[in-house]
């Protein structure tokens, strides 16, 4: 849970490795999944992943009519529930409905977010991306944990991103109260926040035997980009000026069922026994950053999203905002 866990273990998987691949001779038959974001991106490829396997499937949606379109082709035990993580009122309500109507909870995939929107403010006044992709799924795990813990061995998996790069938790401004808006650094922020959870929350499940991982999906086009004009995301190499994906794009990036890879990995794999609250690239753990590499903007994790003392320090801060400490 510290840098010196992140040691690979050579999984045999790759970049490229499919969610399939990962899931050969993996058995979910009996188990109830999880997974916010899931009618859309990389979260319908976990989905249709799990699914396949045998795992009941709940799906929390904020637009039911989306939802509905894009899971009917999808075999399996797959339902709905209505829920926006950006409203506490909508997530504490699908929390407590799941408490009614399941005895425990197996896996939950905390996979929806966004990504450098413009400054808007949900919740409490919270900046939009630390509050969904951090508050709205700490709430949420917080609201199942009567749940995952009454199951033998549940996992949470946390989406976080080579973002995490970007920055840092701002503990004297999260919210951007005080500095200009920075869409990119609000996102590295959120994407921090996701690794530190997952590394706080693995310590509050080893009593009950579960797991918690970070997981990094790699680079993949998806509705995620929805805020980027197209202007910056040719900047950014992503597209050529004729607007279709670039070269660059093409090798790096992953279709979304190679992006769901290490999301099921992380669920399922045997392999992480004992590793609590790593996080996770490649459909393997995550080696730490070398500074030198000229991939080090690419690949690796940053010490500051796996340090044990800033987990517990935002794991604090979360509860107190949530009113709950």
């Amino acid at each position: 849970m510290s840098v010196s866990d992140q040691t690979p273990l050579q999984s045999g998987f790759h970049a490229r490795s499919s969610a399939a691949e990962v899931l050969d001779g993996i058995d979910l038959t009996g188990q109830t999944a999880i997974v916010t974001g899931g009618y859309s991106g990389i979260g319908l490829e976990t989905v249709r992943a799990l699914a396949g396997k045998g795992a009941k499937i709940i799906v929390p949606v904020r637009s039911p009519a989306k939802a509905e379109e894009t899971l009917a082709g999808l075999k399996g035990d797959i339902t709905t529930a209505p829920m926006d993580l950006a409203d506490l009122a909508s997530v504490r309500g699908f929390a407590a409905a799941m408490r009614e109507a399941l005895p425990q909870l197996d896996l939950l995939i905390n996979n929806a977010g966004i990504m450098a929107c413009p400054e808007a403010r949900v919740g409490p006044g919270w900046e939009s991306q630390f509050g969904i992709c951090h508050m709205g799924h700490f709430a949420l795990t917080r609201g199942l944990m009567p749940l995952i813990e009454q199951a033998p061995a549940a996992r949470v998996v946390a989406l976080s991103s080579t973002a995490h790069k970007l920055s840092d938790i701002i503990w004297d401004d999260i919210n951007f109260e005080r500095a200009p808006y920075d869409k990119w650094r609000a996102y590295g922020q959120a994407k921090t926040a996701n690794a530190l959870f997952a590394n706080a929350l693995s310590r509050r499940l080893k009593p009950t035997g579960g797991l918690a991982f970070a997981v990094h999906p790699g680079g993949i086009f998806t509705p995620l980009q929805r805020h980027l004009p197209k202007e910056e995301m040719i900047a950014l190499g992503w597209l050529g000026e004729d607007g279709e994906m670039s070269e660059m794009a093409k090798a790096g990036f992953k279709t979304p069922e190679q992006g769901a890879s290490t999301t099921v990995w992380a669920a399922t794999s045997p392999s992480l026994a004992g590793k609590p609250g790593v996080y996770c690239e490649n459909a393997d753990i995550a080696a730490v950053t070398d500074p030198d590499s000229p991939m080090a903007r690419y690949v690796g994790v940053d010490p500051h999203a796996c340090d044990d003392a800033s987990a517990e320090r935002l794991w604090g801060l979360s509860e107190g905002l949530l009113g709950e400490g």
